[in-house]
């Protein structure tokens, strides 16, 4: 049984250069779980300045010593609950990126971790172990994503991206710390991308009308295109969408019971029966018999040229095209969040941005400055 009246006290070294080393001093001395040897001393690794002079110097030593502090207040609480993993120093030397993989396994939504945990391999060249992260290397992570490194078809990764990916390192980062494999929780002082990155094209109200009817050469596309416009969903789901997938909901009307393919999260989504009668008569098996996406690369740019919208759309652009309308219409933005299936509230946040700017585009058509007096 361990000693609940063990003290734990932080004391000074000192070394070379002028500096003093920190460190614990446990009495009576704790046993090591992995070595089986009694313990007094923990070094912190903090170094404070043995003479300070300057006021930098002296504001350094006493963060440094508030730091220390805080370490020992973790440890007396730790030992109360005897757990002594702080005292296995191999844990640093251990491969973060493995456990990293391991949360990624482990969580509901593995697909949505896998891009993440692959960019910080990438990152990090495969190798980077605990005693290696600091806060500048994962705040360096940040500007890596944003960088030509992780540009798609000439296109660099949208800001709302880079922190869903810094979300999951966040919370890789905040499970190390918990089981005692870090020091401190590296994520609460990471700060997230700025900017909206690459510009979400979409359709208004009146251009939705005016290609609903244009006539296309693909049928399929044509309506899995409206589909998606009503729906919000990805051409991955529509592709794969199964009539069993479509089902009377409670109150009488249809709903979409899928799995989406990108993130792998499982959702029920209400559709109108416009939605519905896109999808043609009811059968067995897939929805959209014939769409594919060599379908949409053949027919879509004729279809978007022939309805007289100049914009740059591709099949996604309809999804940005639901969202948009949706939080313009009124639909609050936690709803569509939710209709989106996004994980990340700040993900749909970039739409609510577009529609505040078309808020203010439209109040600024009004104007007095040409009216005779």
């Amino acid at each position: 049984m361990t000693n609940l009246c063990t003290k734990v006290t932080v004391r000074k070294r000192p070394i070379k250069n002028g500096q003093t080393s920190l460190y614990l001093d446990f009495y009576p001395a704790i046993r090591n779980p992995k070595t089986g040897h009694l313990t007094r001393r923990e070094y912190l690794g903090i170094y404070i300045y043995t003479s300070p002079v300057e006021t930098y110097q002296q504001v350094y030593n006493r963060t440094m010593l508030q730091k220390a502090e805080l370490i020992k207040c973790r440890r007396i609480e730790s030992i109360i609950n005897e757990e002594f993993g702080f005292l296995d120093r191999s844990k640093d030397k251990e491969s973060f990126l493995e456990f990293f993989e391991k949360c990624m396994n482990e969580s509901t939504n593995k697909n949505n971790w896998k891009s993440a945990y692959k960019h910080f391999y990438n990152y990090t060249n495969g190798k980077c172990r605990f005693c290696d992260l600091s806060v500048p290397l994962c705040q360096k992570f940040v500007n890596y994503m944003l960088s030509d490194k992780c540009a798609h078809d000439g296109k660099k990764m949208m800001a709302t991206t880079a922190n869903n990916h810094l979300a999951k390192l966040k919370a890789a980062l905040r499970k190390a710390y918990e089981e005692g494999h870090i020091r401190e929780n590296f994520g609460k002082k990471l700060t997230p991308a700025k900017g909206r990155g690459n510009k979400r094209e979409y359709l208004t109200k009146e251009e939705l009308m005016q290609l609903s009817k244009t006539p296309c050469k693909s049928d399929v596309l044509r309506r899995a295109g409206l589909f998606s416009c009503l729906t919000g969903l990805r051409l991955s789901d529509i592709i794969l969408l199964q009539w069993s997938s479509i089902k009377k909901s409670a109150d009488g009307g249809w709903m979409l019971d899928i799995t989406t393919k990108k993130t792998g999260t499982d959702a029920v989504l209400p559709i109108s029966d416009e939605a519905l009668a896109l999808c043609g008569e009811r059968g067995e098996g897939q929805v959209f018999v014939g769409l594919t996406p060599s379908v949409v690369g053949m027919y879509l740019k004729d279809w978007i040229t022939d309805a007289k919208i100049t914009k740059r759309i591709t099949f996604h652009c309809f999804r940005h095209t639901f969202a948009t309308l949706q939080l313009a219409g009124g639909t609050d933005i936690y709803t569509v969040s939710k209709l989106l299936t996004h994980s990340n509230l700040s993900t749909t946040q970039v739409y609510a941005d577009v529609v505040s700017e078309l808020k203010r585009d439209a109040a600024g058509r009004i104007s007095l400055k040409d009216v005779p007096s």
